[in-house]
């Protein structure tokens, strides 16, 4: 029988990572996320993992580096400003090349702002935070289901291409309660001969770095990264398309915003106006070219992003679309979740324009 349980969020993304094998949690609590450090607090002692809670986010992203180097399968979490702390720290192991999961559970910004819900971190997760080139390997769950099933996929991904991955849901992901279905527990069984484990006498010594003196050097693990981002886009792109077919008005939205945006679909149906939904799932690798495919079909009439912040995936939608056809934007901010009639009457008032 599967195991299936009414779950919050943020626990059940703690309860997947211990069933695909986690071994070492490193973090500090914040809300809206403290729920994954407690959970995790109370069934370690049945488990095996290592947990701890570091003195701050900086220091955490830092065990996390040295424990990824290890060869263990490891994650974080935080919300908006610990993740902000963070970005020296995911700079340096994605050049690295060591995999690794982050969560973050973002709340309204700027500053400390407030606890509520945001997409406010679209820009520092999707275009890399830190400093230097390089991608964050991005997925939106936009349920507790997902929750689950893109922990465990962003752990998969961070192994296969030995790079972080990062799980970006707004706080009301991470909040709410549904029920959900459980993978069976795995053991984790490492294979990593890149590991910094000690030296035995059959191989040469592993050295994981980040710093290359000689700017050629640089310059090769540069392109290094950028084939292996290129790989990524190539293999990994994720979206869901809703309705889509006969659709004149096409919304784009992530995470619970996507699930707003299917009842807006629903209701415009019912007027008779031929909305559809295009959900990224994959925020990087970001699925341009399924807009810019529907940007080409002549019944489409435009775009509309939806957002909960001030305006951040509209740019890729823009970009995918590429200026063929409008892109409108609608978005509340200050931990503000839009409404489906509000959505609905601001695309009507496009159609009239």
């Amino acid at each position: 029988m599967p195991d299936t349980r009414f779950m919050k969020g943020n626990e059940a993304l703690a309860e997947a990572a211990i069933r695909v094998g986690l071994t070492g949690y490193f973090g500090y609590p914040i809300t809206p996320q403290s729920e994954v450090v407690e959970y995790l607090a109370a069934q370690e002692p049945n488990y095996k993992y290592v947990l701890l809670q570091a003195e701050s986010e900086v220091a955490s992203i830092n065990m996390v580096y040295g424990a990824a180097g290890a060869g263990g399968r490891v994650m974080t979490s935080t919300s908006s400003p610990g993740f902000s702390l963070m970005q020296e720290g995911l700079s340096y192991i994605a050049c690295a090349e060591l995999p690794c999961v982050i969560y973050n559970a973002s709340r309204g910004g700027p500053g400390l702002g407030t606890i509520q819900p945001s997409q406010g971190d679209y820009f520092q997760s999707v275009k890399g935070g830190g400093h230097g080139d390089y991608r964050l390997l991005t997925l939106a769950p936009n349920s507790v289901q997902e929750m689950v099933d893109h922990t465990a996929l962003a752990f998969d991904l961070a192994d296969k291409y030995q790079t972080p991955a990062l799980i970006l849901a707004d706080g009301a992901i991470g909040q709410i309660m549904e029920k959900v279905v459980l993978p069976d527990a795995k053991p984790y069984l490492p294979n990593k001969p890149w590991a910094a484990t000690g030296k035995p006498k059959t191989r040469a010594k592993n050295l994981i770095n980040s710093l290359y003196i000689e700017s050629e050097e640089l310059e090769k693990k540069n392109q290094r990264l950028q084939e292996k981002y290129q790989q990524i886009e190539e293999a990994e792109t994720r979206y869901e398309g809703y309705k889509l077919d006969d659709a004149e008005v096409v919304l784009v939205g992530y995470g619970v915003i996507s699930r707003i945006a299917k009842k807006v679909v629903d209701l415009a149906r019912e007027e008779g106006i031929k909305m559809g939904l295009m959900r990224p799932i994959t925020l990087w690798p970001f699925p341009s070219k399924v807009l810019a495919e529907l940007a080409g079909r002549p019944n489409v009439r435009f775009f509309m992003s939806i957002e909960m912040s001030c305006g951040q995936m509209v740019e890729d939608v823009r970009l995918a679309v590429n200026g063929t056809k409008p892109v409108h934007f609608y978005g509340r901010s200050g931990g503000i979740v839009p409404t489906p009639d509000e959505v609905l009457t601001v695309a009507k008032g496009h159609l009239k324009s």
